[in-house]
């Protein structure tokens, strides 16, 4: 009975050795799975988007320099009009008055003058013949001196009525022109787009406020205004093409250019963790697309730059990782005891390229243009290098330098496109 107990202690302890020589073998790593692309070359152009709204590119507020009734209306809103055209009228019964005093007071200073001119000339007349007699000796000097006087008074008398019908000429112009004032007319060709004022209402002219009566746009030309970031505006310049797009003309896009750049930023919420820095943009439509308003919403994508012949790979292929992960990385020399430390991490730029051996092998890149898909690789890749795309947490966060890496398998009965053969 002792030899078969031998033997199953003989044989589980042969078993216990195999499985120990086994779990002592080097397992294979684990795979993970990823999409992978192909760099390739090609043409990409940096893209700067902006969202705004529609406006004319020429737009005139009408308002009035005099106060009075608003006694007539000759258009409508949305109504064409045409540069010169009446818009409507103030009560200028008022203005009519003071042109008429206006005029009353000249023709008074003109006869004043004419008065004037008259006294002057007897004046002189009489100075020569004072004169004549003081030569003969039939007056004094001092009758001479009092006549010279006369004279000089009469002449000033004529200055003074001189410079009176100028200021009643300047007075009569002012009133004229006020008279003038009381019919709006139109300083462009456009349409009305807004009307504020009925007739019947009273509108005030003032230097200080401007008391709106009606708008005018020019609708033949439209512009869209919008705000990019401080990091865009730089890339761009005037005269770059533009492809705008309009919430209400939902599949159709319109081409246009980049008339405005401003010089001054806008800065909202300045001082706190929420402020924001932009710079307004204007972009002007090179034509005016049937029913379009302003008011209405619209983004413009700007073409800012354009490179031909690039190695292009997907944008969310390329990653960042702590330079201290690197295979490539060196540690800095320590310049002494009293060298700071750097307290913030260095990121670098990577890719993934999967290798003949189904590794993942990080690369370092210089990246340089992106498009809203694409971005380009100065340097550190090659056309034709298999890169991995995805998922993004696994290239984010959990893929390591020599992971093995499987791409998805397609399942069987379905084509490339997705679609069943």
């Amino acid at each position: 009975m002792t030899w078969w107990k031998a033997a199953i202690a003989g044989a589980l302890l042969l078993g216990a050795a195999a499985i120990t020589v086994g779990g002592l073998k080097d397992r294979p790593p684990p795979t993970q799975e990823v999409q992978v692309a192909r760099a390739r070359k090609g043409t990409i152009t940096r893209t700067i988007t902006g969202a705004g709204k529609v406006q004319a590119a020429t737009t005139v507020k009408i308002s009035s320099n005099l106060s009075g009734d608003l006694v007539a209306l000759q258009v409508k809103d949305g109504d064409p009009v045409t540069k010169g055209q009446v818009l409507g009228r103030i009560d200028k019964r008022y203005y009519e008055a003071a042109v008429k005093q206006a005029q009353a007071s000249k023709d008074a200073a003109r006869a004043e003058v004419q008065v004037s001119e008259v006294e002057s000339a007897r004046q002189r007349a009489e100075l020569a013949r004072v004169k004549g007699l003081a030569e003969k000796g039939l007056s004094s000097t001092s009758e001479v001196e009092q006549t010279q006087a006369l004279v000089d008074t009469a002449e000033a008398r004529l200055a003074a009525a001189k410079q009176r019908v100028a200021q009643s000429s300047a007075v009569l112009d002012q009133a004229s022109t006020d008279l003038s004032r009381t019919t709006l007319l139109s300083p462009i060709d456009g349409n009305v787009i807004e009307l504020s004022r009925e007739v019947g209402e009273r509108v005030r002219g003032s230097d200080f406020s401007e008391d709106v009566v009606m708008t005018i746009a020019a609708l033949n030309q439209m512009e869209v205004k919008f705000e990019v970031g401080e990091h865009e505006v730089v890339h761009l310049k005037y005269g770059q093409p533009a492809e705008v797009t309009l919430d209400a003309l939902e599949g159709q896009s319109f081409n246009g250019t980049v008339v405005e750049i401003a010089q001054k930023a806008l800065i909202k919420n300045p001082g706190t963790e929420a402020e924001v820095t932009s710079f307004p943009i204007t972009v002007a439509l090179d034509a005016r697309p049937p029913g379009v308003l302003p008011g209405m919403s619209a983004e413009a994508r700007i073409s800012a730059e354009t490179h031909d012949d690039a190695v292009l790979v997907p944008i969310q292929a390329v990653t960042v990782r702590s330079e201290r992960t690197l295979p490539d990385y060196q540690a800095p020399v320590e310049g002494g005891a009293l060298t700071a430390k750097r307290r913030t991490e260095t990121l670098a730029k990577v890719v993934f390229v999967v290798d003949g051996e189904n590794k993942a092998q990080v690369r370092r890149v210089r990246t340089g243009i992106a498009s809203d898909t694409e971005l380009e690789v100065l340097e550190g890749l090659q056309v034709g290098d298999r890169v991995v795309e995805g998922p993004y947490r696994t290239l984010s966060k959990e893929l390591a330098n020599g992971d093995v890496v499987r791409e998805p398998e397609v399942p069987a009965g379905d084509g490339k496109d997705g679609r069943k053969s």
